[in-house]
């Protein structure tokens, strides 16, 4: 079987959703933390009450979701899914096509 790899177009679009990924997550990442740490400051929380807390942390935390559910193979269109974390995995499970351009 010979080993299939991405067009360059493919490779290009893959890079660019690993940018968005990476990039989402830092801001997400800094974001919450200083949600959390500065909360009872900010009057987002308080003993009894998470309400508006919870709901931007939702907030923040979907397109994480979106994002990675977005993912497919462009060889095959197969779902990666959650397959992939911050980055692109090498290489498509279904149908076994390396997830880079062959130039790389």
């Amino acid at each position: 079987m010979t080993s299939r790899y991405l067009t360059t177009e493919q490779n290009r679009k893959i890079r660019q959703w690993e940018r968005w990924n990476r990039n989402y997550f830092i801001f997400a990442f800094v974001a919450l933390t200083i949600i959390l740490v500065f909360s009872s400051q900010l009057g987002l929380s308080s003993g009894e009450s998470w309400g508006p807390l919870g709901g931007l942390i939702a907030v923040l935390i979907t397109p994480i979701i979106v994002l990675q559910l977005r993912l497919a193979c462009p060889a095959c269109g197969h779902k990666i899914g959650w397959q992939a974390k911050l980055m692109a995995p090498d290489q498509c499970k279904a149908c076994g096509t390396f997830l880079r351009s062959k130039s790389q």
